[in-house]
């Protein structure tokens, strides 16, 4: 007698999930060796030209549609390029082989490589720009936070939600000029706050367990193309969030309007940014809250990833050793 599945598989394929592993692993392994060096740009080629030669080993049909930049500025994981070995699924691909270039180059905590697939047409195609963003982990009511409110009355529609005194919330905030006015609004309430040096991606997942990370909350502008790379890993492991592109030259609006986009104002829910079905990838580079970065030992080396999908919200921790050193 033959069984079938209650729920057959749709979507990605599932075997992809080990496939994205190593494309992670190869990028973090190569920006790991510069580590510490004070050179941004070496680090992040380094990670760019690992993770396009894996992922052009994948059985996929992939565009690359939040890359490394725009295709004039970035010769190589640009926006619009094509991967794969041109079989297989469709997918869109968001990535970003060193996120954490300036961590990276001044070895400090949570310098990760990143990827993102999913189907066709489910992931936000945006020009590489700043976004506005404020996201928080799973367990909350819809809307229990909204990027059009006042920092002060989310943080205290946040602490209410938690049943917890604001006093007992904190907001991870990158350490710009620019949020001067919001880092003085959010402690006006009573609520601590994490600045963060580089890193959002890690800075918007750390809020999906508060215990562990002491993050609640993130809160503030950083880059898009980190902006969708956070909104997908949310969507496999739960969360909320929100972001506005900030299209505030007329250059920039006319590039989001090649790219399809007519609102500039428009916010986008995280379902907006990736949606469909969704592989997230990350491996250390540095060691950090959520990952261990890279571990070079006598004879072996060490990664450590975190790997999720969506449509089955499985989240895997990968804690792998190579000793194939060639490989890399």
């Amino acid at each position: 007698m033959t069984f079938m599945p209650k729920n057959p598989q749709t979507g990605l394929d599932r075997i992809l999930t080990l496939e994205l592993v190593r494309v992670t692993e190869r990028a973090a392994v190569a920006a790991a060796r510069l580590r510490g060096r004070g050179d941004e740009k070496a680090a992040d080629q380094a990670a760019v030209d690992a993770m396009r030669t894996e992922l052009n080993r994948l059985p996929i049909s992939g565009t690359v549609v939040i890359g490394e930049g725009e295709r004039d500025e970035a010769p190589m994981l640009y926006i619009g390029e094509e991967v794969g070995v041109g079989e297989g699924p469709e997918v869109d691909i968001a990535l970003d082989p060193l996120e954490g270039t300036t961590i990276c180059a001044k070895n400090l905590p949570n310098a990760l490589a990143v990827i993102a697939i999913a189907e066709r047409g489910s992931l936000l195609y945006a020009p590489d720009v700043y976004m506005e963003k404020i996201a928080v982990g799973p367990g909350y009511p819809e809307g229990i936070v909204d990027l059009d409110a006042p920092a002060t009355e989310n943080i205290e529609n946040l602490a209410k939600a938690k049943g917890v005194p604001v006093s007992e919330i904190t907001a991870c905030i990158l350490d710009r000029p620019r949020h001067a006015r919001l880092v003085e609004a959010v402690r006006a309430t009573g609520a601590a706050i994490r600045l963060i040096g580089d890193g959002d991606v890690a800075g918007v997942i750390h809020t999906t367990d508060p215990e562990e990370t002491g993050i609640d909350i993130y809160m503030g502008i950083g880059g898009a193309p980190e902006g969708v790379l956070a909104a997908a890993a949310l969507r496999c492991i739960g969360g909320q969030m929100q972001g506005r592109l900030q299209l505030n030259t007329e250059e920039k609006l006319a590039r989001a309007a090649k790219m399809g986009i007519s609102d500039p104002n428009k916010v986008y829910r995280m379902d907006e940014m990736a949606s469909g079905d969704v592989l997230f990838a990350a491996t250390g580079v540095t060691d950090g809250n959520m990952l261990a970065g890279v571990k070079f030992g006598r004879g072996a080396i060490e990664t450590h990833t975190i790997v999720m999908r969506s449509s089955s919200r499985t989240v895997r921790e990968i804690k792998a050793q190579h000793q194939d050193l060639d490989k890399f």
